[in-house]
């Protein structure tokens, strides 16, 4: 069982959670936010998705896995109308046969974020 260093969300700020965990092969990643390094929302629908992914690889480091692991996303969005930037967006950063995902419009998300995505990975 592996779990990250610190529970720390993009803003730093301590939540009851791990931001990504491991166990029987498996990695669960919690949600990684379109954001910054700093934790600062990224505006723009192709840099969202960029810095909501580079999070999520960040999270995936911390158990030893990258993006090539991924099997399972989920997508959070504030806008739905961001499904076919999304969708270009998955086709560059996925080989096929790609992850299986699911994709979801949300009233809000935290610190003004426009995208969140969550997965799950298996080391191969």
């Amino acid at each position: 069982m592996t779990t990250t260093d610190s529970a720390t969300s993009e803003q730093g700020a301590a939540h009851p959670y791990s931001p990504a965990y491991a166990v029987a092969g498996f990695g669960f990643v919690s949600g990684a936010l379109s954001v910054d390094e700093k934790g600062v929302a990224v505006s723009g629908v192709d840099a969202a998705l960029d810095a909501a992914m580079a999070r999520l690889g960040e999270r995936l480091a911390t158990i030893d896995m990258t993006l090539a692991d991924v099997v399972k996303t989920t997508y959070f969005v504030t806008d739905v109308s961001l499904r076919d930037a999304a969708n270009r967006h998955y086709e560059t950063v996925f080989d096929a046969p790609r992850p299986a995902r699911s994709f979801v419009e949300v009233a809000a998300l935290p610190y003004g974020a426009t995208v969140e995505i969550e997965a799950i990975a298996h080391a191969s």
